[in-house]
């Protein structure tokens, strides 16, 4: 099972209502919000991150930016940077741009979101291809993801 066939089968098994939308290849959230005709700050960003020696998979509204001093004072840490392509195939099989915004039980890593997601009412994301979106609501998102939530964004 891919990782898009995972997502719709945990979503239906979990009777999450969800809106599924075949496009164009996209490779930018500018393009993906485009292709699935809604607002590019309802599209979730999931960024694959190492802090100090742990991945982990940070969820922002893709309008905005990760702040790495927020995010070092939050962990306590001094280390942090994003994953490489080659890391990221390694440790999902997902190119850039296809990540969805799930940890367990669809990819094997901590979830944390940051506030600029949770403030809107849908979420809308590219569900392991650069072709497959979801649009789905944020609260069913926050029930089904289980994500820690803080803010770690800048405009």
């Amino acid at each position: 099972m891919n990782t898009y066939e995972k997502i719709v089968s945990y979503l239906e098994s979990n009777s999450i209502s969800f809106k599924s939308v075949h496009h164009i290849e996209t490779h930018t959230s500018e393009e993906s919000a485009k292709a699935r005709g809604e607002d590019i700050s309802i599209g979730g960003k999931a960024i694959l991150m190492k802090i100090e020696e742990e991945f982990v998979l940070l969820v922002i509204s893709a309008s905005r930016r990760i702040d790495t001093k927020k995010i070092k004072r939050y962990f306590n840490a001094r280390n942090t940077r994003f994953a490489s392509v080659d890391e990221l195939k390694d440790l999902t099989g997902l190119v850039p741009g296809s990540v969805p915004p799930f940890g367990n039980p669809i990819l094997p890593f901590k979830l944390y979101v940051d506030n600029s997601v949770i403030a809107n009412d849908k979420i809308a994301f590219n569900a392991g291809s650069l072709t497959d979106s979801v649009i789905m609501s944020v609260n069913d998102y926050k029930k089904i993801a289980d994500p820690v939530i803080f803010d770690f964004s800048k405009g």
